[in-house]
């Protein structure tokens, strides 16, 4: 069974994932196909969709109210992943100049 204190478990199905998020089971879908998220799946293959899906569902959504297309809002969500990645290599360097 999955841990459910872990953000990345895979914890709900597509359609209480799609409540939760006020959106369509084909939205869901239509957002995989656009490669905006990937939930985990079963041997079986069920999507299971994990906390930190959610929330990037809901950042999807957000984005899409503001008017932003997918491949708008997969570029958008190519810059931040970028940026997170650039602002932690620039705390480790910090941390080593600093002897840490």
């Amino acid at each position: 069974m999955a841990d459910p204190y872990d953000p990345t478990a895979g914890l709900f199905g597509i359609s209480v994932a799609a409540g939760m998020v006020g959106t369509g089971v084909q939205n869901l879908r239509a957002y995989e196909k656009a490669g905006l998220v990937d939930p985990r799946r079963t041997p079986g293959g069920t999507r299971l969709y994990s906390l930190d899906d959610i929330t990037r569902l809901r950042q999807i959504s957000a984005l899409l109210d503001e008017g932003l297309n997918l491949a708008g809002i997969a570029m958008v969500l190519r810059l931040e992943a970028d940026n997170a990645r650039l602002q932690r290599e620039i705390s480790a360097q910090r941390d080593r100049r600093r002897g840490r």
